[in-house]
């Protein structure tokens, strides 16, 4: 197996076939977006290819030199269950290896399945992250920060990259209305889609 960029084509693809399906409306950003972004060089949709074929999927959003925001990470339906997902991590890390990387995981207890939501912070715990200190809201879905650096990093440090991430792609007013860095869990909130 081998992890490379797609051409635009096989972006739409995976698109359309594996992000749409394993992920809700309030947690995907059009595809206009995605693509808007790759070509500003802020994007490195990151494709597992077995052959000809894409088996999964890590997106990242490229903030400052060094630090990026794990945007997706998907396992195509047919090839769940069989390690693929800790593959494709494994390789990314090793892909990116100046980055730290960042993201975020519903939160269980706001999950419409709690237990698949315990099932992914597993997934990403066995796997290396580390949990920041911090909660995060976008869009009305709470997250659980998480991430993977070499070294340790302070939350403060950690959160002021990840503001820098959304504040370089949305206006003062959708930042006030979409985006919680921290969430403060005594807020509340409405599961919005994501806005362009």
């Amino acid at each position: 197996m081998e992890l490379r960029i797609p051409t635009s084509e096989q972006l739409k693809s995976v698109y359309e076939g594996q992000l749409k399906q394993a992920f809700p409306a309030s947690e995907l950003k059009p595809l206009q977006s995605i693509e808007e972004l790759w070509r500003d060089g802020l994007y490195r949709p990151w494709c597992l290819f077995d052959g000809d074929e894409i088996v999964g999927a890590c997106f990242l959003w490229l903030g400052r030199p060094g630090w990026a925001l794990l945007d997706y990470l998907c396992v195509s339906a047919d090839h769940r269950n069989r390690g693929i997902g800790a593959l494709l991590l494994s390789m990314l890390l090793e892909q990116e290896p100046d980055l730290t990387i960042f993201g975020e995981s519903e939160l269980p207890s706001h999950a419409p399945d709690p237990v698949m939501a315990e099932h992914r912070l597993g997934f990403y715990a066995r796997n290396g992250a580390k949990t920041a200190g911090y909660e995060t809201a976008l869009f009305g879905v709470p997250y659980k920060t998480l991430y993977w650096s070499k070294k340790p990093v302070d939350d403060s440090v950690l959160m002021e990259q990840h503001r820098h991430i959304y504040e370089s792609r949305f206006s003062p007013e959708k930042l006030d209305r979409f985006i919680r860095i921290p969430y403060d869990p005594a807020e509340p909130l409405v599961a919005t889609p994501w806005e362009e």
